[in-house]
């Protein structure tokens, strides 16, 4: 029988159970469609039910996700009314049960209640709701003899309740002392997982600022509100004494008519021979007149967040050191760096198979973007991005590497590149930057395309002019191993992209050209449309060719493939020139791959709706339940997959380049980051999977 549910707990405040529950509930979402958040009791406008809500769509209203309030728990104990309590509780629980798949239960530390208590009533709550049970530690300034005495008496206390410890998580341990500690896994029967103390977890952004202090928003954009604070500083003194003492992610607190003090953190947010700053905080309500913040706004790529506050700079600062960091659905880099935290130390596969989940094989949107998060972390690949002057690409390059998804190899400027990234408030020190210019991998490269193209009439000095373009050099470097995958097309073009893959790259035999697909995330389930992007009007063979390599694609990203080949008619309804191309390239594919599913000729409808496919095909495998759409042509496909994505809301993912022996990937020049980070996923699954 699966486990239903798991009650995540602490003993005491700031262990960190939100990042663990938000842990779970990714690898949950991988798994199962209908998940559950619930904190039995819960604070007053509790953040970590708003932030579970919000950050991972949860149907669930504010009231289904609790039942007590801590002053309400507090007063039913003081007078005798436990009982009262758990039946409440567990009839709570067992109608979220009723209507999800899986219901993730978090607890709350023993010191958020006041009244004397003699036993952890977490204990007791998942004793009732007959749950497994996550142990989380605080593991800050601890010995290792503390951590396995307080491990030691949870298992005791937990076994006397005859309740299973599914795990204990140890989290915000210290970096340096991490390994020290890892011999508990040794010492104790029960998994035990330690997650390190991160600061950037712990620092405040200029969004806190911005909500904690009700501050108005008078230059910026919403993304420069994620920039981590370092050190509040006021900026008292003169400008020339005040540039000797301006350091990496200070926010600046300054009265709102010191006009010279903005202009000159502005333009030093931009020299390379300066820092970059968190953000201004402009204080005694005073703001800069509209001709002032237009002369800000000619300074080129100026992005940093100016707010207004009412206070007087005195106050403003200590308001500001008593602001506690919490966690919005808003803060990007701080729940990419949580996410990588955690499932770099949590294996997603054993701690899945500790819960012993069903598996279901329809993959929703949901289950396929924390699919592509976990599949790139258990193998990361080297994807190279030549498009790094991009604001985009260096903000994607900030999620993945926060998230341990990837390895990325940056083209540029190395200098441009980080000065460009702090003035963009990214993280992007873990990413290898190269300047093709400078790199001793230059002549090898020159000299080897030479060799490929010289029979085309391809002359040295062509060749050297072709490795000068970032996008030939990061797909040579794909070419010999130096990158496992390459991603372009912010900037550029289609042809930009997948012409030097065919010169270079070239396709993986038995496929002979290259086609592409779309992954469509319906939603409710995730399609596959193919091709949609490269090939105008393929002929039969072409078109079995796209099948089965869309097939090989779907499977390695977890859709069962089930294909239909789409026309204008269904079965042996209907003749014609364009009928007859669909019905041979059918036959073709079960020739081929007589293991592969599939149908056609067929329409969408009968493809798709189950019921039609009773009325059209009612003895087919594949009609009415097709996870992959195959198009006769580039005109159906194209107006379909748009057609299909703006009417009905449905995020499409892609192209997906398919049929080179090494994975590249073309983006749309109109991309926005989450299209970056997904394609980039893709193209290290991919990856992978050439290994396979």
């Amino acid at each position: 029988m699966s486990v239903r549910n798991l009650y995540i707990a602490s003993l005491e405040p700031n262990a960190g159970s939100l990042f663990v529950s938000m842990g779970t509930m990714e690898l949950l979402k991988s798994h199962l469609d209908k998940i559950a958040f619930y904190k039995p009791i819960a604070a007053r406008a509790d953040n970590d039910v708003r932030f579970m809500r919000e950050h991972f769509g949860l149907k669930q209203t504010e009231q289904e996700c609790f039942s007590y309030t801590l002053d309400e728990l507090e007063s039913l104990l003081s007078e005798n009314r436990e009982s009262e309590v758990i039946e409440t509780i567990i009839d709570h629980y067992h109608r979220l049960e009723n209507s999800y798949d899986f219901v993730l239960i978090q607890g709350f530390d023993l010191s958020s209640i006041s009244t004397i208590w003699s036993q952890n009533f977490n204990h007791t709550l998942a004793k009732n709701l007959q749950s497994p049970y996550l142990c989380v530690l605080n593991g800050k300034s601890k010995t290792l003899e503390h951590l396995t005495n307080e491990i030691a008496m949870e298992r005791l206390s937990l076994k006397n309740h005859r309740i299973e410890l599914l795990s204990v998580i140890v989290n915000r341990l210290d970096p340096k002392k991490c390994d020290h500690f890892k011999c508990l896994k040794d010492e104790h029967p029960t998994p035990i997982f330690c997650m390190r103390e991160l600061d950037g977890l712990n620092a405040l952004s200029v969004g806190e600022v911005k909500r904690s202090l009700n501050a108005d928003l008078v230059f910026g954009k919403q993304h420069d509100l994620q920039r981590t604070i370092k050190k509040p500083k006021i900026a008292a003194m003169s400008v020339v004494h005040l540039i000797d003492h301006f350091e990496e992610g200070d926010l600046i607190i300054v009265p709102g008519d010191r006009l010279d003090v903005i202009l000159s953190v502005m333009f030093a947010n931009r020299s390379t021979n300066f820092p970059s700053f968190a953000g201004i905080v402009l204080t005694g309500g005073l703001v800069p007149p509209e001709s002032f913040l237009n002369l800000l706004r000619g300074i080129s790529s100026s992005h940093i967040a100016i707010l207004s506050v009412p206070h007087d700079t005195y106050q403003t600062a200590i308001l500001i050191e008593h602001i506690i960091p919490y966690f919005c659905p808003k803060h990007d880099r701080k729940i990419a760096l949580a996410m990588g935290e955690f499932m770099g130390a949590v294996d997603g596969e054993e701690f899945m198979k500790l819960l012993q989940t069903t598996h279901t094989d329809v993959i929703t949107p949901s289950m396929f973007e924390y699919f592509l998060f976990q599949r790139a972390h258990r193998n990361r690949k080297r994807i190279v991005l030549p498009e790094s002057d991009d604001e985009r690409v260096l903000r994607a390059a900030d999620i993945l590497l926060q998230r341990n998804a990837v390895d990325l190899i940056l083209l540029g400027d190395p200098i441009n590149i980080a000065n460009r990234a702090g003035t963009l408030g990214v993280d992007i020190s873990r990413a290898t930057i190269i300047d093709p210019n400078s790199s001793p991998l230059m002549q090898n490269y020159i000299d080897q395309f030479y060799q490929m193209r010289r029979h085309k009439g391809v002359s040295l000095h062509t060749a050297r002019d072709a490795m000068m373009h970032r996008t030939y050099f990061a797909t040579m470097m794909v070419y010999n191993g130096d990158a496992d995958g390459m991603v372009s097309g912010a900037l550029h073009t289609t042809q930009d992209t997948i012409l030097p893959a065919l010169q270079i790259i070239k396709t993986r035999l038995p496929i002979t050209f290259v086609s592409s697909l779309i992954f469509m995330c319906m939603p409710n389930q995730v399609l596959v449309y193919a091709d949609c992007a490269i090939n105008q009007d393929p002929n039969a063979e072409q078109l079995a060719q796209i099948a089965i390599a869309s097939a090989k694609t779907a499977k390695q990203f977890g859709i069962e493939p089930k294909i239909a080949m789409l026309s204008y008619s269904t079965g042996d309804s209907g003749h014609g020139s364009d009928v007859d191309k669909v019905r041979k390239a059918t036959a073709i594919v079960k020739t081929l791959s007589p293991d592969l599913l599939i149908e056609g000729p067929i329409q969408y409808d009968a493809a798709i709706d189950p019921d039609v496919a009773r009325l059209k095909l009612p003895a087919s495998d594949v009609a009415g339940c097709a996870t992959i759409f195959i198009f006769p042509d580039l005109n159906a496909g194209n107006n379909t997959y748009k057609a299909v994505q703006r009417s009905s809301g449905a995020v499409a993912i892609g192209p997906v380049l398919q049929g080179l022996k090494r994975p590249v990937n073309d983006l749309s020049r109109g991309c926005n980051v989450i299209d970056i980070v997904n394609t980039v996923l893709i193209t290290a699954i991919q990856a992978q999977g050439g290994e396979e």
